[in-house]
């Protein structure tokens, strides 16, 4: 006679893969509509649709036109250029003053560590309109509304938070020992921190920088307060062409924005890697 069934190990395994096909599924579901508009930007025809020859397979039916009309339209490139301008001003200062203030966190002789990072990290909980308007009108009594001086402070504090975690997530793992050494040897804390903290930590602050960047390169509710014309960005110039004119350029600035949102998330993972490495984790 057959033993019975160990109908714990059954529903285990059923659960293990069930819980693998949901992840799927939903990861599908959210990739779906950004895989869609990658083939729609090679669309020869000026639609937002699958043409009947994109469908059958028509070379005709595709074309890099979109991709031409950003290098050809200066309003693309002026966007693209403020971006980038901003994106690496702002992750710049956020990276800085992020890692600063990670370290001092990370000090267990640091008061009122949890108000301090509870305001730190107040820009990832409070609504973006509201971070949005306050900055508005505090920025008329210096006026820098309309000036890349007042958007470039305003997305590097949106970046400071994440630049923040990643470093404190990298400090965790960190032998404090080894900066007790370096003073003991007669270095100061400035060299120890620079020789020693810093490469230790590396992995974290790039990565954070890389956050305040990507989150300074996507932001829009900020820049529809605080940018004049002459600070157009690339996800301003999206929204306005979407309400002003819709042109299939901006599922070809989408595919790109795709692009590089994965290549960074290629680099944070060999960042993490690395880090995890120097950790003695892996």
């Amino acid at each position: 006679m057959s033993p019975l069934p160990d109908y714990y190990t059954i529903w285990h395994k059923a659960g293990h893969y069930g819980l693998r096909v949901m992840a799927a599924l939903v990861l599908i579901f959210l990739m779906l509509p950004i895989l869609v508009i990658m083939p729609l930007s090679f669309n020869a025809e000026p639609f937002f649709t699958f043409t009947q020859g994109m469908l059958s397979l028509d070379p005709d039916a595709y074309s890099t036109r979109w991709y031409q009309e950003i290098v050809d339209d200066q309003k693309w490139r002026i966007a693209i250029r403020n971006s980038f301008l901003v994106g690496i001003a702002a992750a710049s200062i956020a990276t800085v003053l992020g890692t600063l203030a990670a370290v001092g966190l990370a000090s267990p002789w640091m008061p009122f560590k949890r108000v301090i990072t509870a305001l730190l990290l107040s820009p990832m909980i409070v609504p973006l309109i509201i971070i949005a308007a306050g900055m508005f009108f505090f920025y008329t009594q210096f006026n820098l509304v309309g000036t890349f001086t007042g958007l470039i402070i305003a997305h590097a504090a949106l970046g400071v938070p994440f630049v923040i975690i990643t470093v404190t997530a990298t400090l965790s793992g960190f032998d404090r020992s080894l900066f007790v050494a370096g003073l003991s040897l007669g270095a100061s804390p400035i060299k120890v921190f620079w020789d020693v903290v810093i490469p230790l930590i590396r992995p974290g602050v790039i990565s954070g920088g890389l956050f305040a960047f990507v989150t300074s390169f996507d932001e829009v509710v900020l820049v529809l307060f605080l940018a004049g014309p002459e600070q157009r960005t690339i996800p301003r110039q999206m929204f306005s062409g979407l309400r002003e004119q819709i042109n299939p350029t901006i599922l070809a600035v989408a595919t790109l924005l795709v692009v590089l949102s994965a290549t960074m998330l290629f680099v944070l993972e060999a960042l993490r890697r690395r880090s995890a490495r120097l950790r003695g984790q892996e």
